[in-house]
């Protein structure tokens, strides 16, 4: 009887999620691990950094998915409007934690890059993950403030400066561009969602577009790129001219289309990839075209529609959310989830240039899959709230 009662009292707790979100977050998570150890099992066996083991990696990850899904059911159980209470600390923490990559001993630099700060007895996480947290909270608070002000142009750019100056923090602190075009494209659509006009943003895209356009027209006219050419035109120039940078500067995103092109239809069966024994580091960014090249077109088409469903459930809690923070922190999760998924999709399949951006839950990194989770443990108390409203709501209706 005891058991008994033990098996309803958790089922209650479970059914008083959104199980149809945990369920893709799981489904992700699984299907992440298993492809983490398939394209990542040769490398660690043949590393004496992993251990000569085999499962180093994905032992690593699957301790970090643990205690991420932990993490995500303690936030689920936070009432999410405390959270703006914690939004200029956010802030400011996200400006110390970016300083501290500067600080000798903390920092940690990999091929050119300081991302990384060393804790002692812990070990490495990156500054990035939590950063991106931060500013999801601190945008949405920001966002509240002003949300009857947005239309004039003071105002907006008033709310877009602080996530501006984080994300230049990011891009010259870290060298880190991607996360930085991450973190403000995040502010930038949970603006846009709210936003009473929408010319203000056409003229931004408009002014980007011109940007890009200039930085492509600069590459395709200037003189041959050598070692001092700025590593990020380098990347554009490859991009542009692969089959002439193809055992250089592409080399990595060619091998990736191999591998994409290679899979077929159902693809070579799992751990049967030729690719990764030539792709650097398969299981960070890449990632995507190893699951091609094993699984084929169905197994990529699989991961896209998990997507499309986390997505579409995030966006059926953004529209139910009880008010105007609690949907701003679910459109942040939503921006960041889409941002990062579609840019590294892009990257794989040489739509966009090499960036270095992961793939959220299918990419190596502990920081980020516990991050993120913590992003949607919000999301859940959001849906929570959202639903006791409704309810509360019907209930009054009927009597």
């Amino acid at each position: 009887m005891a058991n008994k009662r033990k098996r309803w009292k958790l089922r209650s707790y479970l059914l008083s999620y959104d199980m149809n979100l945990i369920v893709a977050v799981i489904f992700l998570i699984v299907f992440g691990l298993i492809m983490i150890y398939s394209s990542s099992y040769y490398t660690a066996s043949m590393s004496k950094a992993y251990n000569y083991d085999p499962t180093f990696l994905l032992k690593s990850q699957a301790k970090y998915s643990i205690l991420g899904v932990a993490v995500m059911l303690v936030t689920a159980n936070i009432d999410y409007h405390k959270w703006r209470y914690f939004a200029m600390i956010g802030l400011f923490g996200s400006a110390v934690l970016i300083l501290l990559l500067l600080v000798p001993g903390l920092g940690v630099t990999v091929k050119g890059a300081t991302r990384w700060i060393q804790v002692p007895g812990i070990g490495q996480f990156q500054v990035a993950e939590p950063v991106k947290v931060a500013m999801i909270v601190f945008s949405a608070a920001l966002i509240c403030k002003y949300a009857h002000s947005l239309g004039s142009w003071k105002v907006l750019l008033r709310v877009m400066a602080p996530t501006a100056v984080i994300s230049l923090m990011i891009l010259k602190i870290s060298n880190n561009m991607s996360t930085a075009v991450i973190v403000f494209g995040i502010s930038f659509l949970m603006v846009f969602m709210v936003h009473p006009k929408y010319y203000p943003f056409l003229l931004m895209g408009l002014a980007a577009a011109a940007v890009a356009a200039g930085v492509i027209y600069y590459t395709l006219h200037m003189p041959e790129t050598d070692s001092d050419s700025p590593f990020r035109i380098a990347r554009i120039v490859a991009w542009l001219k692969p089959y002439e940078y193809e055992s250089d500067k592409a080399y990595q995103s060619l091998q990736g289309i191999y591998a994409i092109g290679s899979g077929g239809l159902m693809g070579k069966g799992l751990g049967n990839s030729i690719q990764k024994l030539r792709i650097p580091e398969p299981y960070n960014d890449m990632i995507f075209a190893i699951i091609c090249e094993e699984l084929g077109i169905f197994g990529a088409g699989l991961v896209i529609l998990l997507f499309i469903y986390l997505l579409f459930r995030l966006y059926v809690i953004a529209q139910t959310a009880e008010d105007l923070f609690g949907r701003l922190l679910v459109i942040g999760v939503f921006s960041h989830v889409a941002l990062q998924a579609v840019l590294n999709l892009m990257v794989v399949t040489r739509l966009f240039p090499t960036t270095g951006v992961t793939l959220p839950f299918f990419s190596s990194g502990g920081t980020a899959v516990v991050f993120l989770l913590i992003e949607l443990g919000m999301v859940l108390n959001v849906e929570k709230w959202g639903r006791f409203k409704r309810e509360q709501e019907y209930r009054e209706q009927r009597l």
